[in-house]
C-alpha cells in the first residue's frame, strides 16, 4: 500500500447569495474554473464552509450580527464537485440560522459522504475530530474557533467549538489528548483547523503564533488557520507545516458599498488566495506547495504573469521573519518541511 498522499487546504468558502444564485444557470463545478484539475488530483481538500447550507429563514437573534449567511442546499454539489472531502463548521456564520441551520447542514455534509467537525449538538460532539480515511493513510482533522462566543456549545445546547487562543491553554490541551489518542490508533496526520483572529490582518498576533507553534508540539502536524479573509505567513515548525490563514477562496464579490461581506480595504487583495498542497509521506508533512489562485472574476483561475509574481513576492514577504524556506517553482512556490 502506498504511503504518500497529497491534502489540498482551501480558505473561507461562502456559497450563500450570488454563489446560490449561480446554481441556477450554470453546473455545479464551474465555479472552480481553472482550479478545479489540481482539486481533483489532491487525495483530498479540506476548506472552512462559511455558510450553513439550509432553506430555514429563522435568522440568529440571540446576540448581534450584521450579516446572516445561508446556501442553498444545492450547494453541496459543488464541494462534491471538487473533492471537498472535509469542511470545518468552527466559524462565525455556521448559526447564522441557528440550530436548525446547523443540522441541515450537517445532514446534507453527511449525504454527500462529506465529513465535518468543529460544531454539533452539544460540546463533545463539536469538539470531536473526523477521521478521513484514505488508501495510504487515515488522517485525523479537529476543528475550532475563537470567533462569535455568542454560538459557542454547551454541555446540552448545540454549537461551535469554541476555545480561547493564549498560547498553551485548556482547549489546546483538550485538543492534545485527543490528538494522542488518535495517533496511538493509527492516525495520521493530524490537523487543526482554525477560524481564528480579525479580519484583513496581514500578520497573526504574536499569541497566535504561540499557540500554533505550541499545537504543532503538542501533536498536531498541520495547522490550518482561516477567518481573516486575506493570506497570512506558512512556516515550518518541528517537522509540522503552519497555515497561519489560507485566506478567501470562494465569496460572492459584494464590497462594502452594497452592504456585503468582504470589504474593499486598501492593498489587501481578499481575490488573491492559494491551493496550499501538503505532501505527506508515512503519516508525515514533508513538503509544502502553493499554487496562487484568482477568486475574482468568477470562475477561479490560477494566476499567472504580474499577478503570479505579485502573490508569490507577498507570502514570502510575509513568512521570512519565520525563516521559511520558500523557493520558487513553475507552479508557484515550496517549502521543504524539516523533521
Amino acid at each position: 500500500m502506498a504511503s504518500s498522499a497529497t491534502l489540498a487546504f482551501l480558505g473561507d468558502l461562502m456559497l450563500g447569495r450570488k454563489v446560490s444564485d449561480l446554481l441556477r444557470t450554470k453546473p455545479p463545478e464551474w465555479i472552480w474554473g481553472g482550479v478545479l484539475p489540481l482539486l481533483r488530483a489532491a487525495d483530498a481538500v479540506f476548506a472552512n464552509l462559511e455558510s450553513p447550507l439550509t432553506a430555514s429563514r429563522d435568522a440568529w437573534r440571540r446576540s448581534w450580527k450584521m450579516f446572516h449567511f445561508r446556501a442553498d442546499p444545492a450547494a453541496v454539489g459543488m464541494l462534491s464537485s471538487a473533492n471537498l472531502r472535509f469542511v470545518s463548521l468552527a466559524n462565525n456564520h455556521i448559526l447564522d440560522f441557528r440550530a436548525q441551520g446547523l443540522f441541515d447542514t450537517m445532514q446534507h455534509l453527511d449525504a454527500a459522504g462529506i465529513l465535518h467537525a468543529g460544531a454539533g449538538r452539544n460540546a463533545e460532539q463539536a469538539a470531536a475530530p473526523a477521521v478521513l480515511a484514505l488508501p495510504a493513510m487515515r488522517v485525523g482533522v479537529f476543528a475550532a474557533t475563537d470567533t462569535m462566543r455568542s454560538f459557542a456549545s454547551g454541555a446540552d445546547t448545540p454549537g461551535t467549538n469554541y476555545i480561547e487562543i493564549a498560547g498553551p491553554s485548556a482547549g489546546l490541551d483538550s485538543i492534545a489528548r485527543s490528538a494522542a489518542a488518535l495517533r496511538r490508533e493509527g492516525v495520521s496526520p493530524i490537523v487543526l483547523s482554525l477560524h481564528w483572529g480579525p479580519n484583513m490582518r496581514l500578520r497573526p498576533r504574536a499569541r497566535f503564533r504561540a499557540f500554533a507553534r505550541a499545537a504543532i508540539e503538542r501533536g498536531i502536524d498541520i495547522v490550518h488557520g482561516h477567518s481573516a479573509h486575506v493570506f497570512q505567513a506558512v512556516e515550518s515548525h518541528r517537522g509540522g507545516v503552519i497555515l497561519y490563514d489560507t485566506g478567501n477562496f470562494i465569496d460572492d464579490h459584494w464590497n462594502f458599498w452594497n452592504f456585503g461581506t468582504y470589504w474593499n480595504f486598501p492593498f489587501r487583495h481578499d481575490d488573491w488566495s492559494f491551493v496550499f498542497l501538503v505532501d505527506v509521506e508515512a503519516g508525515q508533512p514533508r513538503r509544502l506547495r502553493m499554487v496562487p489562485v484568482r477568486t475574482r472574476p468568477w470562475p477561479l483561475s490560477l494566476a499567472k504573469g504580474k499577478t503570479l509574481e505579485a502573490i508569490a513576492a507577498r507570502i514570502e514577504r510575509l513568512s521570512a521573519a519565520s525563516g521559511a524556506p520558500i523557493a520558487r517553482t513553475e507552479e508557484g512556490l515550496e517549502m521543504a518541511i524539516a523533521a
